[in-house]
């Protein structure tokens, strides 16, 4: 099984992305809150890529969700930080996000076999759904802006030690590109203080100089939400496997 992680959204290419499963990864902040918000009862999330779409799908009942420049677009009932979705006036109801990076590369991703949307917060639980699938696996770091982010290529790295140490029936032979091998030992380096390493890095800092502190802080723990997030018809749900394995 081949596994390539490719460093920010502007390295997939659509045309090799068909068949494969997609892990699409946006640590700080979008994939991160997707997670989040499923966990805490959202019935299903639509990732658009501008504002514009977001509004044109709005229908009474949604809730519109995301950021620009890392804070919430205005007219919207939400931005992008985790931490205000774990409200329970969320559950059951069906999200419209827009964000800088992620729900693009979730985008991008659109020609995949299947999209799962990984952080921090579901690594383990992202590398077995993955590896269960049986097909070669691309993780696409959203970066920012095109650009590669620390804090992604860790999540990465997370991803990869995670397919790495499967047991049993997932169990089988990967060959890893050098990014991915890069990434592993970055997150290898780091891993007993990742908040203090995406504190350090460049949208560790400018959160942080915004005000969202604690976004770093949750979105740094590890395997805390043993669910993932699929893309199904267009929208992330819950993945059916994920939850049956908690």
């Amino acid at each position: 099984m081949d596994i390539t992680v490719l460093p920010s959204v502007n390295e997939a290419r659509a045309d090799e992305l068909v068949n494969k499963t997609v892990i699409v990864i946006d640590v700080l902040r979008a994939t991160s809150t997707i997670l989040t918000a499923l966990a805490y009862g959202c019935k299903a999330i639509y990732p658009v890529e501008t504002v514009l779409q977001a509004k044109q799908l709005y229908q009474p009942g949604y809730i519109l969700g995301g950021e620009r420049a890392c804070k919430k677009i205005p007219g919207f009932d939400l931005g992008n930080s985790p931490l205000e979705y774990t409200d329970a006036s969320i559950a059951g109801k069906t999200l419209i996000m827009t964000t800088t990076n992620g729900t693009r590369a979730i985008q991008k991703a659109g020609k995949a076999g299947t999209i799962l949307a990984a952080s921090l917060l579901n690594g383990k639980a992202c590398a077995e759904e993955a590896l269960s699938l049986r097909k070669d696996i691309v993780i696409l770091c959203s970066g920012t802006q095109d650009v590669y982010s620390f804090e992604d290529g860790v999540c990465a790295g997370q991803l990869v030690d995670e397919l790495l140490n499967a047991t049993g029936e997932y169990r089988t032979e990967l060959s890893i590109n050098d990014f991915g091998l890069s990434m592993l030992h970055a997150y290898r380096h780091v891993q007993h203080n990742l908040t203090e390493a995406l504190l350090q890095c460049s949208n560790g800092k400018r959160l942080c100089k915004l005000g969202f502190l604690e976004d770093i802080k949750y979105c740094s723990q590890m395997n805390t939400i043993p669910l993932v997030p699929i893309v199904r018809e267009g929208k992330l749900v819950v993945s059916t496997v994920s939850q049956h394995s908690t």
